[in-house]
């Protein structure tokens, strides 16, 4: 059964998957998907992806290794755009892969629960960062992301969610979602393509 056909369940969703089908890919090099995701936090896509094509330059346009990481001078990190707190982060997520020796195999067999257990304990590295960490690099088709401001509020216009605090609309977006299992990924990137797209303002 395709994702679609089981999302279609939900009568609202149904009218967002008339378009793309969506694949989910595995990526390697996880560390430096993560150092990139630390890139982009709180900047648009057109400048997280500027100071992320810089972050490259300054390793002749390839993706380093940790090690690499770890041997660039701060000051230097800090010349291509990245605040002092994220170059400590990006540092601190290059120790980490190298301190536990782990591996994108490693990861891709955890449950995405235990990635997020492992992750989070880097400084720097909250629960959104490792769950776009599973949708986009690691390949999980059962992910979401009730942190994500995209799809809060997409959630809140399609489905006409009423709430008074962030607790509340957490708890009715996580219930919405159940339905979605196993492919709670897709419904996200079907919500994110329609709030920015096609969503009434």
């Amino acid at each position: 059964m395709s994702y679609k056909t089981h999302l279609k369940k939900d009568l609202k969703l149904a009218a967002l998957l008339q378009e793309d089908t969506h694949e989910l890919k595995r990526r390697k090099n996880t560390p430096i998907r993560l150092i990139a995701s630390i890139i982009s936090q709180q900047l648009s896509t057109k400048v997280a992806k500027i100071i992320f094509d810089r972050f490259l330059d300054l390793y002749d346009g390839k993706e380093p290794s940790c090690k690499q990481v770890l041997a660039t001078d701060p000051t230097v990190l800090r010349s291509i755009g990245l605040s002092n707190s994220k170059v400590a982060y990006v540092q601190n997520v290059a120790q980490f892969f190298e301190d536990q020796k782990i591996t994108d195999n490693q990861l891709y067999k955890m449950q995405p629960e235990e990635v997020i257990d492992l992750l989070t304990q880097i400084k720097g590295v909250g629960r959104w960062t490792v769950e776009m960490l599973l949708m986009f690099s690691l390949g999980h088709e059962n992910v979401f992301a009730v942190d994500d401001l995209g799809i809060q509020q997409a959630m809140v216009r399609l489905y006409k969610i009423k709430y008074e605090t962030k607790k509340e609309l957490h708890t009715k977006m996580l219930a919405k979602s159940m339905a979605w299992a196993p492919y709670k990924t897709y419904a996200c990137l079907h919500l994110w393509k329609w709030k920015d797209t096609k969503a009434p303002v």
